[in-house]
């Protein structure tokens, strides 16, 4: 079982939107998008669920085309929220876990559990239009997951919620991956990509630009990040040979730097210092990566 993209293009007018795009993304696994507006995300998500055709290209999950026949097998969140306003909740959730092919007595015991994972079982009752936005975004979770799919689709799922309920939904998608769904979502927070999965595509003006796996992807970045904590100054490590930028942090400076070998000539500069608190090297970060590769900041 997997999730196939073989050279996937979609073109409105003159316009490529998304261009040759390949990807295989197995059963189980947690697979992160990135790009920034515009890059083709949302564009590839309407594909893989045949809500817009391709303009060529194949897209199978299990080896056939999703069609709405499959669709009691996929769930989707979209960026855009497509919840009935004057709706109840329980009302909602009933509707469209019926759409799906739900029992009304199998889709009330996922809500009552959902409902009760998230902190929040008397909103069953309340309208969707009473519900902060956060608490809306929880629903439309809910919505996508409560039949129980083994495709699912997530874009930007972190979008209005505080760090608590991130929190929340991020220890669902770790429990729904370990019961075997594969999930493919989108979001602007590195630190979130890092987390939870284990491939990822960054993509730019329509095309993977970075593929594969992220510690393969990290090593083979070849730059490195120093974190250094003490009493400073710190300016003259910006002289040392490798060194290719310099900024500085509440507890010190953060480097980066050509390869792991900067890291001793650093480190021996640091020799006249009186007080340092930590030294570190480490992998570059997604955020590094990202800028490398696109040219601007994520976030």
């Amino acid at each position: 079982m997997s999730l196939l993209l073989k050279d996937v293009s979609k073109k409105y007018g003159s316009f490529t939107a998304v261009k040759q795009l390949s990807l295989h993304i197995p059963k189980g696994e947690v697979f992160g998008f990135l790009g920034a507006n515009g890059a083709g995300k949302t564009t590839t998500f309407r594909m893989i669920l045949g809500l817009i055709e391709q303009s060529s290209g194949v897209i199978t999950w299990n080896d056939e085309r999703i069609t709405y026949n499959q669709s009691h097998l996929v769930g989707y969140l979209p960026e855009e929220r497509g919840l009935y306003p004057k709706l109840k909740v329980k009302d909602q959730l009933v509707y469209l876990g019926r759409l799906r092919g739900m029992k009304k007595t199998d889709i009330l015991k996922e809500m009552e559990y959902w409902l009760t994972r998230f902190n929040v079982p008397e909103y069953a009752a309340k309208k969707v239009e009473e519900l902060s936005k956060g608490n809306q975004q929880k629903i439309q979770f809910i919505a996508s997951v409560i039949h129980r799919p083994e495709l699912l689709i997530l874009d930007e799922p972190f979008s209005g919620l505080d760090p608590v309920n991130v929190e929340l939904l991020k220890s669902a998608v770790i429990d729904l991956k370990k019961r075997g769904t594969t999930i493919v979502f989108s979001s602007h927070r590195m630190e979130h990509v890092e987390e939870l999965c284990e491939h990822l595509c960054i993509m730019h003006h329509g095309q993977p630009v970075v593929y594969g796996k992220l510690g393969e992807i990290k090593r083979s970045f070849g730059k490195k990040n120093v974190i250094v904590h003490g009493d400073g100054p710190f300016e003259k490590l910006a002289n040392i040979h490798g060194v290719l930028k310099v900024k500085q942090t509440v507890e010190g400076v953060s480097l980066q730097i050509e390869n792991e070998q900067v890291s001793q000539a650093i480190f021996k500069g640091l020799s006249d210092f009186s007080f340092i608190r930590k030294f570190i090297v480490e992998e570059p970060s997604l955020n590094d990566i990202f800028i490398e590769k696109v040219g601007a900041s994520y976030e």
